[in-house]
């Protein structure tokens, strides 16, 4: 039987938090897992494959739809819609996260994955079988439902499988699976839609989830749990954080876009979003089981890891969203090789993901993600010192070194915040980092959405211009100066909370915290 994670003991002082002989992680010597060698090095291999497997349609299929909009749009019509294409899904994505991760708590990894899975094939068949955009997206919204499982539970798995010794390395891997699948997916989408049709996009996961999902049912043992009288779903909770995150991220989505900010559509949405938090509190503190546990928050560690991926995913809005229209309006390039100079970012992730390892067992998961943060404010800073126009291996580079720092951020900082908690509450952690880092990536498409168009708008009134299509490659270099600007403050504010909240030294448990 595959083992769980039974975290391995890192050296440094003893912390006795909880009661339990807790380390910190600074001087690690490795404590033996229980029985950490006899099945899971040879078990392992089928279960990394599904699970790899399902980060990549969760990936792909969050920008797979982006290039095929033509091809939908003119064979279901609805152009006025077609935007809920993409924020559909990521709502779903969103929103569902913390359900997934007390879930998985609660019932186990394996259960909520085959779920997820056959959610999101089953949202993808429907997809594929749409009459209409409405339809479309309805069906879209299903699968992100799974999607949120995929995103979830598949990285909490994969810290169950690894001590910590070796948890960089399979994180790596499911970084590097994320960036060429989200990278890739445009691509894809286009070559689909151009050479096949549109619904081969949908079609295409069902083949591989399939593969997964066997592999998943053949392949993942959990350990025996001791059987509770009753297993306690926080269903009201699970409703009220779904209800909250929709409002507060549709309003943030579609702000700006499909009304003004400060339209009635978006002061109402931002109204019943706080209204709705405050009700979610209110039952989320009597809820004997909560989806959203208080100590998420209460627990230095956690809120600093939270807080500072939710910067992340500001930052990270301006090379993906902002910089292949940078490539293509200033630089002049196709969309092919606007893409290429994107995807530099991913050649050099994985590599410091994978060797991130070797710098915090010497400083520490703290100063290692500082150091990396760090490193990537100033690579922000100078992207708007470039040359205008400059030449397209000066953001290719900007973006080589951007993931080599976000690299030396990212991994240490979840493999650490998982390290600190027992089986029972890995689940919930993971997914409050990961939903941390989706709404900032909404907060961020919002914010510097509104920057640019700031920008862009003055350009337009100064030149006595009228008509967005006379923007000048110049005015869209400004505008993404800006950006890139604004990301490096969304970094600065990641160190500062790393700086003031986190403690110096995560304090990582033993191997012996076993489920049941």
């Amino acid at each position: 039987m595959l083992p769980h994670t039974c975290i391995l003991t890192s050296g440094g002082n003893v912390s006795g938090a909880a009661g339990r002989a807790d380390r910190t992680e600074d001087g690690a010597t490795p404590g033996r897992a229980h029985d950490p060698k006899a099945a899971a090095p040879r078990r392992r291999g089928p279960v990394v494959a599904a699970l790899m497997m399902g980060m990549a349609l969760a990936a792909l299929d969050g920008t797979i739809v982006a290039t095929a909009v033509p091809q939908i749009v003119g064979d279901l019509g609805g152009l006025s819609l077609f935007s809920w294409l993409f924020s559909g899904y990521l709502l779903a994505v969103t929103v569902s996260l913390p359900v997934y991760g007390k879930l998985s708590d609660t019932f186990g990894r394996k259960p909520v994955l085959i779920a997820g899975i056959v959610l999101f094939l089953a949202g993808s068949l429907l997809c594929a079988a749409a009459w209409s955009m409405e339809s479309l997206i309805a069906f879209r919204i299903a699968q992100g439902l799974g999607g949120g499982a995929l995103q979830g539970t598949v990285q909490t798995i994969a810290a169950d499988l690894y001590p910590l010794k070796e948890r960089p390395k399979i994180q790596a891997r499911l970084s590097t699976v994320w960036a060429t699948s989200s990278v890739a997916g445009p691509a894809l989408g286009g070559l689909l839609a151009g050479y096949a049709d549109w619904r081969w996009i949908f079609l295409v996961n069902l083949p591989v989830g399939g593969v997964a999902l066997w592999l998943i049912v053949r392949h993942l043992a959990e350990p025996a749990r001791a059987r509770r009288t009753r297993a306690r779903v926080d269903w009201p909770g699970a409703l009220a954080i779904f209800s909250t995150g929709t409002l507060l991220l549709t309003a943030l989505v579609q702000g700006g876009v499909a009304w003004p900010w400060l339209s009635p559509p978006s002061l109402a949405l931002f109204a019943g979003a706080a209204v709705l938090t405050a009700v979610t509190v209110l039952i989320e503190r009597r809820a004997p089981e909560p989806i959203i546990p208080g100590w998420v928050w209460r627990r230095r560690t956690i809120a600093a890891v939270n807080l500072s991926l939710g910067a992340l995913g500001l930052l990270m809005v301006a090379p993906t969203v902002f910089l292949p229209t940078y490539a293509q309006t200033v630089l002049g390039l196709g969309p092919i090789a606007a893409g290429f100079v994107l995807s530099a970012m991913t050649l050099s992730w994985p590599v410091t993901a994978a060797l991130s390892d070797r710098v915090y067992n010497r400083m520490g998961f703290r100063l290692t993600a500082v150091t990396g943060m760090s490193f990537a404010v100033l690579v922000l800073l100078a992207f708007p010192l470039l040359p205008y126009p400059g030449e397209p291996w000066q953001p290719a580079l900007i973006m080589l070194l951007l993931g080599a720092a976000l690299g030396l951020f990212q991994l240490p900082l979840i493999v650490g915040v998982q390290s600190t908690v027992p089986w029972a509450e890995r689940g919930t952690t993971t997914a409050s980092v990961l939903f941390c880092r989706q709404v900032g990536q909404s907060l961020g498409a919002a914010l510097f959405g509104a920057v640019a168009n700031a920008v862009l708008a003055t350009r337009l009134t100064e030149g006595g211009l009228d008509d967005p299509a006379s923007l000048t490659p110049r005015a869209v270099d400004t505008a993404v100066e800006y950006v890139f600007a604004g990301a490096a403050a969304a970094g600065a504010l990641a160190l500062v909370v790393l700086l003031t909240l986190a403690p110096r030294r995560f304090p990582v448990l033993r191997d012996d915290d076993r489920p049941g």
